[in-house]
């Protein structure tokens, strides 16, 4: 049996495809999902979707949201999402230097939120990466 997925960013639809299993960057961990799973609601992080198809992972970097699970249908809305195809790894290790940095600077709860922010972004980014490259 299979999954149907959708991924929906406010201004498009990422992903709408079927798939054996999928990973979510869950709020309180990664959280696999198989054909069967009981319902669910639950807050997304930023990181990495991971979702298999004919025994191949795709990965897709989430920036935060929501999913939910119900009778093998999963409905993701997310603040938005990035293809990994587009990610350049030196770029993206550069960003988790300059954000490191950033986070240690910031003097302002503001400044500390965003920098964390742009420090987990940049970290997801990484993570895809490599999930591609295995």
């Amino acid at each position: 049996m299979t999954l149907k997925i959708r991924v929906i960013a406010p201004d498009k639809i990422v992903w709408d495809a079927e798939a054996e299993e999928i990973i979510l960057p869950s709020s309180t961990g990664q959280l696999g999902i198989l054909s069967g799973h009981i319902p669910l609601l639950t807050a997304l992080d930023i990181g990495v979707m991971r979702v298999r198809i004919s025994k191949e992972w795709k990965p897709i970097i989430l920036l935060g949201g929501f999913a939910e699970v119900n009778k093998d249908t999963i409905t993701i809305l997310v603040n938005g999402a990035e293809e990994v195809s587009k990610v350049d790894v030196e770029e993206a290790r550069k960003n988790v230097e300059e954000a490191t940095n950033l986070v240690e600077e910031a003097k302002t709860n503001k400044e500390k939120i965003e920098a964390v922010q742009a420090l987990r972004k940049a970290k997801a980014r990484i993570q895809a990466a490599t999930v591609i490259s295995e």
